[in-house]
Order: C-alpha cells, then sequence, then structure tokens
C-alpha cells in the first residue's frame, strides 16, 4: 500500500487487453447489465474486448484506491446532459467522493480512480498521422507550429490529443473548444525519452506516459500528481 502523500494520489493503469483480460478479475461478469449490453453491441471482437477490458480496468483502479474486492463495487456511468445512467462519466453509485475515468483504444486500455477530479485517456502509436483539418479543429495555432516543428509529429500530435482529451474528463474543456486550450508551454518529448513526466498546468498536473511495451501514449489529468500502477 502507498503511504504518506501518495495516499492521497490517483492510482492509473495502461494496459493491453489481453492483460486485463487475462487478470483473474478479468472477466466480463464484473460487468453490469447495462455494459454488457452495449458490449454485445460491437461488431468486432477486437472493440468488443477493449471495452470489457477498460471497464474491468477501471474497477481494478477503484478497487485498489479503496482497498475493496473489484465485485464489490457499485459501478455505473451518468451523463449530465442528459441526466440518464449507462453513458457519461464513470462512477460508483455509493462513492461520490471518487472519481473515474477510462480509455480505450486498438488493443490497450486505460484507466484511474482517485478522490478528487481524475482523467486519463490512451492512443496507440502506430495510428497514422491527422490530416489538416483534425489539426485545425483540436489545435491552437501555436500547437501546430509545435507539432510541425517536432522530430515525431505523429507522436507529438498524439501527446496533445490525450492531454486534451483527459482535460475534457475532468470538465476543463470540450470537444467543441480545443482549439481554445494551449498547452504549447508544456514541453513535448520524443518517443525514445523518459517513460513518464509530470507537468503542471494552472490548478492541475498532467502525467505524459510513453509505454513503450505496449506502443501507446497516455495523459492523467489530476489535482494531485497520480501514481502509474500496474494491472
Amino acid at each position: 500500500m502507498p503511504n504518506g502523500t501518495e495516499e492521497q494520489a490517483p492510482l492509473a493503469i495502461v494496459a493491453t487487453t489481453a492483460e486485463v483480460l487475462g487478470h483473474p478479475d478479468g472477466h466480463r461478469g464484473l460487468l453490469n447489465p447495462v455494459e454488457r449490453d452495449r458490449a454485445d453491441r460491437f461488431r468486432r471482437e477486437s472493440s468488443r474486448r477493449d471495452f470489457i477490458a477498460a471497464h474491468v480496468l477501471v474497477r481494478l483502479c477503484a478497487a485498489r484506491l479503496l482497498g475493496l474486492r473489484p465485485g464489490e463495487l457499485a459501478f455505473e456511468q451518468h451523463c449530465p446532459g442528459c441526466g440518464l445512467l449507462g453513458h457519461g462519466r464513470p462512477r460508483l453509485a455509493d462513492r461520490p467522493d471518487v472519481w473515474l475515468s477510462l480509455s480505450h483504444t486498438e488493443g490497450v486500455v486505460a484507466a484511474a480512480a482517485g478522490r478528487g477530479p481524475v482523467g486519463i485517456d490512451v492512443e496507440v502509436l502506430k495510428r497514422p498521422g491527422p490530416d489538416p483539418g483534425l489539426l485545425a479543429r483540436v489545435l491552437t495555432d501555436a500547437e501546430r507550429a509545435q507539432v510541425a516543428g517536432h522530430p515525431e509529429p505523429e507522436h507529438a500530435f498524439l501527446r496533445q490529443w490525450v492531454r486534451k482529451e483527459a482535460l475534457i474528463k475532468v470538465g476543463r474543456t470540450t470537444l467543441d473548444s480545443l482549439a481554445e486550450l494551449d498547452l504549447s508551454a508544456l514541453p513535448l518529448s520524443r518517443t525514445d525519452g523518459p517513460a513518464d513526466a509530470v507537468h503542471p498546468f494552472e490548478d492541475l498536473h498532467i502525467l505524459d506516459r510513453t509505454d513503450h511495451l505496449r506502443g501507446a501514449v497516455a495523459a492523467v489529468v489530476s489535482a494531485v500528481p497520480a501514481v502509474i500502477g500496474t494491472a
């Protein structure tokens, strides 16, 4: 168990879908009926597995944070826009003090749990570079110049993308206003750089994760710097 100031730190995990589903608790039986129904709607088996793995992993994070077993958690998703359950921000029904976040991409999933606002996003590095139209919609002029001048522009774009997605999940921005949120003051590492780096941003901390083993980049946004764990 962590001690000292780490007791207040959110826990974040990045793992492959196979790693999570191979965990002793990594089975779809943990999911509630709404989640299982959503999983069954995926046409591609790989996408279904990614969805299940992400929803299992967020329970593993929350269980470790609270010292409980994953099956003891009452997980749900709530949409503040329409007020309905089944989609929107994940949460624990009986623990409003705990924040949850999850993300899934092609074969890689990420999740985080904390006692304060926390958001996480992950993307695989093998994705092709974005088209100019997407760059204009999600990056500021300064960020686009920063990405264009980077020795690994595809990696640089993904880094800014996961940062902004994680900031959406803590309510700091929206999809429609990504091009108004400027993160160009934050450094952009190379894929051969350190695995983790933490950067202050306003009253938050952004933890950049470059997962060389899984070929992915992730970002965790929280008030207290997150701790990276393993599945």
